[in-house]
């Protein structure tokens, strides 16, 4: 009876040994792999091209087990995004993924979070290239600028004065498209375009418009306006179609679909585009899991796999180094606008 007694307790040691290595393997994996905290940051909350990216973050933090949390300011502004850095640092967050319109005034700030040791990753908006790991970037910035000069070209004909409706002055994303677009226009093509002003609707709704109503009544002849952001091109789109001049003075630039439907199907513009704003959203939150899990470093040439987007490598464009690039820009028209729900 003893023997048959030791036997079984050797057999239950033996399971329960078993029981504790498998918890402890899946407790390892967990902690290698998930059950970070991860704060998205955008250039200002209330803006839908960020709530996107909210969500895609979010949808990778499940698929990860992370915890996402999304939150900023109301107005775009660099020192309005302060305080949440801060915050995010105070509360043992293991990163940061921020969009900013003022790399200046975010950097001694990130700096501070960094030194807690809270992993930074800018996204859409650089910041300083010392104040981050990496930046991801919804295309490459030479792309971006270069087509929504094309498309502007292929609308007016290639001719004619244009202007550039952008968001804020001090905003890295939106310069850096500019001088592109600029670079793209010195090119024989363009040689009867001409870039009359460059105005500046801080992407607020509102600004944007007066903005949008100012170019038209300052420039009569004016034949077209690219606006690199998507409060902005909506706000053009709506004052031209208010002023009844859709199809007279051609609009493009980056857009979402959904914003934008109702204006192409008005004739206030015939081709803009954008990328998929929820991937841009859900690749930055696998950067930022794989930079705190320490597979990325932030070292050229590293590889890795963010879910259903595939695998993605960390690489230098137009200059910039560390990057990881979503892709190349979605392009909708009237034919294809339909396809496109975001």
């Amino acid at each position: 009876m003893r023997k048959r007694t030791f036997v079984v307790l050797i057999g239950l040691a033996v399971v329960a040994a078993a029981a504790v290595m498998a918890t402890l393997g899946t407790a390892g994996t967990t902690k290698a792999h998930a059950g970070y905290k991860i704060y998205i940051l955008p250039k200002a909350t209330g803006i839908p091209v960020f709530t996107q990216n909210g969500l895609g973050a979010k949808q990778a933090g499940k698929e990860l087990g992370d915890t996402v949390t999304y939150n900023g300011p109301t107005t775009v502004s660099g020192a309005a995004q302060v305080p949440f850095i801060d915050t995010a640092a105070r509360q043992g967050y293991n990163a940061l993924v921020i969009s900013t319109p003022d790399a200046n005034a975010v950097a001694p700030a990130l700096k501070r979070a960094a030194a807690k040791g809270v992993k930074i990753i800018a996204y859409d908006g650089d910041t300083a290239r010392d104040a981050r790991t990496i930046f991801v970037a919804p295309s490459t910035n030479s792309l971006i600028g270069a087509f929504e000069v094309k498309w502007m070209g292929a609308q007016t004909h290639y001719k004619g004065q244009i202007a550039i409706l952008s968001a804020n002055a001090t905003s890295a994303n939106q310069n850096t498209w500019i001088k592109f677009m600029k670079q793209e226009l010195k090119k024989p093509i363009y040689k009867n375009m001409k870039l009359v002003k460059i105005a500046y609707g801080n992407d607020d709704p509102t600004v944007s418009a007066q903005q949008a109503q100012a170019l038209l009544q300052a420039y009569p002849n004016l034949a077209g306006i690219i606006s690199p952001t998507t409060v902005g091109i909506q706000a053009a789109a709506q004052e031209l179609q208010q002023e009844g001049k859709c199809g007279k003075v051609q609009l493009t630039g980056l857009g979402l679909p959904n914003d934008m439907r109702k204006y192409v199907k008005a004739g206030c513009t015939t081709k803009f585009g954008l990328w998929n704003e929820s991937d841009l959203g859900y690749l930055s939150a696998y950067v930022a899991h794989n930079v705190v899990s320490g597979k990325l470093t932030g070292e050229l040439g590293q590889t890795f796999k963010a879910g259903k987007l595939g695998t993605f490598k960390v690489q230098v464009s137009d200059g910039n180094k560390p990057v990881v690039v979503l892709g190349p820009p979605l392009v909708f028209t009237p034919k294809n606008i339909d396809k496109f729900h975001f």
